[in-house]
């Protein structure tokens, strides 16, 4: 641990320098991408350099003792010997961790894809629940969140709302947010008062760049047609809205939000590239896994990843088995808990694959 540990420090100096390069600083591009793996190598080297102090003054407390002398000095000594040698076992664990590799798409911004499942017009409000929760949660993260397409239903919720969110990680906190979230409550139009079940699905997709995903204009059909607001009502009188069918794959982006049909192409080109990408990886996940788990099932409640339960005010991962009596907070988007325990599940499989 400790080489690969000298090796990362190394590696964090040299980036440091680099940054300050000005050929480096006139290359914006690589100038974000150096900052970022900065960033990344500074959560290791800076409890790594803690750790060397903490040797070098047990040794030095170590020395102290053997020489005797003063008793005063050498119990001064030991106790803080017992002190330095307690966080020096809390940071080789947390350095442990912090050496598990991580997943190379995690420092990718995001794109998701809420999409209404069984339950109805309840299922479309469910949507609209979960599209504001993730809006808050990207605001407590300080990330930017662009919506590239939304299909409205009449009674306030949606069909389907794609959006993306830049920022630091976001891939790599967002991807726990794959699968079905199925949520029970009374729902307003029910007079009975009973408890109805509903499920939206969402995906998390690691944003990619045209360097990433090469798309030939010749595998693309591309049709406008007007925008319709909920209802099938115009809300456009010119042909502004774009759909992108990629004929390969049969993949089809629509995009009506923008009054500019250019907007709208641009961010349905955006959605599909990173769609392409997803699959791309999938495959590659294949060729080392035997099976690979759907990031997003078919909005059947039964394959759900997480339960908001309103009358209990509970919201339970089925994952790990987390429970929170706090439903409001987590739809205020306060669900870091989740997101951090499923991060130390995550790492823990990891981590007995390493050993």
């Amino acid at each position: 641990m400790k080489e690969k540990l000298a090796a990362i420090a190394v590696r964090y100096f040299e980036v440091q320098r680099k940054l300050s390069d000005p050929e480096v600083l006139a290359k914006p591009h690589l100038l974000r991408d150096l900052a970022r793996e900065e960033s990344e190598l500074s959560e290791i080297v800076q409890p790594y350099q803690r750790l060397l102090k903490i040797e070098r003054d047990i040794a030095g407390d170590e020395k102290v003792i053997e020489e005797g002398g003063d008793d005063e000095l050498a119990e001064m000594a030991r106790t803080e010997m017992e002190e330095l040698s307690a966080e020096r076992d809390e940071l080789e664990e947390k350095l442990k961790w912090l050496l598990i590799p991580k997943d190379p798409q995690d420092a990718r911004d995001a794109i998701i894809e809420i999409r209404a499942g069984t339950g109805g017009d309840e299922a479309g409000l469910f949507a609209g629940d979960l599209f504001r929760m993730y809006q808050y949660y990207a605001e407590r993260q300080g990330w930017t969140l662009e919506v590239m397409s939304i299909n409205a239903q009449g009674i306030g919720g949606f069909r389907e709302v794609i959006f993306a969110l830049s920022g630091r990680d976001v891939y790599g906190k967002m991807k726990y947010e794959a699968g079905v979230h199925r949520v029970q409550r009374v729902p307003q139009t029910e007079a009975s008062g009973r408890i109805h079940t509903s499920a939206a699905s969402v995906a998390v997709l690691p944003e990619a760049e045209e360097i990433d995903v090469e798309i030939n204009p010749n595998d693309l059909r591309i049709d406008v047609f007007r925008s319709s607001g909920p209802g099938g009502q115009s809300v456009n009188t010119t042909d502004s809205a774009v759909r992108v069918t990629h004929l390969p794959t049969g993949l089809v982006v629509s995009c009506q939000d923008e009054k500019s049909q250019h907007k709208n192409k641009a961010k349905a080109l955006k959605v599909l590239r990173a769609r392409l990408y997803d699959l791309a990886l999938a495959e590659e996940q294949a060729k080392l896994t035997a099976s690979r788990r759907s990031m997003v099932s078919t909005g059947d409640r039964s394959a759900k990843i997480r339960t908001y339960n309103f009358p209990q005010n509970r919201v339970t991962d089925h994952r790990i088995g987390l429970t929170l009596y706090q439903l409001d907070a987590v739809l205020q988007g306060d669900i870091d808990e989740f997101v951090e325990q499923l991060q130390i599940a995550d790492r823990s499989e990891m981590l007995k694959t390493m050993n």
